[in-house]
């Protein structure tokens, strides 16, 4: 029997205000609405476009020294995260669950990098805008086009 792909929402969906990318999943309106009538591999490709985008900002923010101490530290903290998924998305789930816990980065098997800041709940604020920044700019770059030809 196969695992059915979980849901990257998290509880924060504005997509209900009228948001064409959700401030909480950085889904697609109609990838949220139509979720649950999605296959498996069109949920996969949805992970794959959130989990390409999370890396690209994570790798420019922080690197990772140590991956094991890295997923260690997210246990200890019982962090939910996909282990399948790139590491550096392993530390955009834990500035998302656990910024206010982490005192010294190098004892959960990171650095900051960037010269934005050095503090971690800015750090967070600026990689979730980033991440919606470019989530908006992949929706009206491949989706928004679409709704001027159906007009």
């Amino acid at each position: 029997m196969s695992k059915s792909v979980k849901t990257p929402c998290i509880g924060v969906c504005s997509t209900v205000f009228g948001d064409d990318v959700c401030r909480g999943c950085k889904r697609f309106q109609h990838e949220v609405i139509e979720w649950n009538s999605y296959s498996d591999s069109e949920k996969d490709s949805v992970l794959a476009r959130l989990e390409t985008l999370k890396t690209q900002i994570m790798e420019s923010k922080v690197f990772i020294s140590d991956q094991s101490l890295l997923k260690d530290q997210l246990e200890a903290l019982k962090i939910v995260f996909n282990k399948e998924t790139n590491p550096y998305c392993w530390v955009f789930d834990l500035f998302r669950h656990a910024s206010k816990s982490i005192g010294d980065p190098s004892k959960f098997g990171f650095k900051i990098i960037t010269k934005e800041t050095n503090n971690l709940l800015v750090l967070k604020k600026i990689i979730e805008e980033e991440l919606f920044e470019l989530s908006e700019a992949h929706y009206q770059r491949y989706f928004e086009v679409g709704k001027h030809f159906n007009a």
